[in-house]
């Protein structure tokens, strides 16, 4: 949509403090205080530790964003705050937005500019392995990005059927949000996760929560460097390609390709854009985010995907909708 008026630039201009109050309102639990019913300002502030004042700015602010609703002076949950923002809710990812997108990401995105012009600081935050060298670091991104990755991978678990594979490999895999929900989904399956050592340690604590051990394993390292286990059903890389240099996209899909089994099935979950450049909003911002501390990245478009996954042997590549308006799913097939 083309942008007509002031305003409209405007309310781009003053998305910071939308995301803002949104944190703030994490961090206070309020959505979760609101779970309890209607409440007043005082209410709320009193259960929060904050000021009445305070506590009726934050709410007012968040009313005006149409997260609570508010009648006869008593704020309460919007459906959405209610199912995503309440702390123990099935589909709670408030701890991963305000952790990992709010205490981490938010701050990189200082660097945007440099990032861009090729002018990062030599202390600044370069790539992955920079930012997960630091274990703590490492994780508060780690434990906050399952939490926001358990969706999509149940998500990726319906659209998809793997019942007929044994063996998956998880390029940069995290903590095995993905790998733990497919591997519960589909029992005759068992993964391997490349990741940081840092990152495999606590990967390693959430795959024994979830009494997985004897079927996902962890190989440490750079996905990129790391050797790969071969002759596997299943490849994935979500969200991967975003994150590593532009010039590495086309060695991953053919180191794919060479360490798939016949008949063995790419899947690659990212922040992907429409070959014509106009979007999806949320994945383009994605990628331009990822850009500040990646600034070797490039953007990934539906068609390059596609083409490219046929470029090096695949056949049946297609590229579908994941998460409305964010990300997309590219799959091919090896041929027999």
């Amino acid at each position: 949509m083309l942008r007509t008026r002031a305003d409209e630039i405007s309310e781009i201009a003053f998305g910071f403090m939308a995301s803002k109050a949104l944190f703030s309102a994490l961090h206070f639990d309020l959505f979760t205080h609101l779970d309890k019913g209607p409440q007043t300002a005082t209410e709320i502030g009193k259960a929060s530790g904050l000021h009445p004042d305070r506590a009726e700015t934050l709410l007012t602010a968040l009313a005006g964003l149409g997260l609570v609703a508010v009648e006869d002076g008593k704020f309460s949950n919007s459906p959405a705050a209610e199912a995503f923002l309440v702390k123990g809710a099935k589909y709670d990812f408030g701890d991963y937005l305000c952790r990992q997108v709010g205490q981490q990401m938010y701050g990189l995105l200082d660097q945007v500019e440099d990032a861009l012009s090729n002018k990062l600081p030599d202390d600044a935050t370069g790539s992955y392995a920079d930012w997960f060298s630091d274990p703590a670091e490492a994780k508060l991104y780690s434990e906050s990005q399952h939490a926001g990755s358990l969706g999509p991978a149940r998500q990726l678990a319906r659209a998809i059927d793997l019942s007929g594979a044994k063996r998956m490999l998880d390029v940069g895999g995290g903590t095995g949000a993905f790998a733990i929900t497919l591997c519960k989904a589909f029992p005759g399956l068992d993964a391997t996760v490349v990741d940081f050592p840092n990152v495999a340690t606590i990967g390693r604590e959430f795959v024994d929560k979830a009494g997985l051990s004897d079927r996902i394993h962890y190989i440490e390292g750079d996905g990129l460097k790391a050797d790969w286990p071969r002759n596997q059903d299943v490849i994935l890389m979500s969200y991967l390609l975003s994150g590593v240099p532009g010039e590495t996209h086309e060695g991953l899909i053919k180191r794919a390709y060479d360490h798939l089994a016949p008949g063995g099935r790419l899947l690659i979950h990212d922040f992907v854009v429409s070959a014509d450049r106009t979007g999806p909003k949320l994945a383009a911002l994605w990628q331009l985010q990822h850009t500040a501390f990646t600034p070797e990245a490039r953007s990934v478009d539906d068609a390059w995907l596609a083409e490219t996954m046929e470029k090096y042997g695949f056949k049946d590549a297609r590229v579908d909708t994941m998460i409305p308006e964010m990300t997309m799913l590219a799959q091919a097939v090896k041929p027999s």
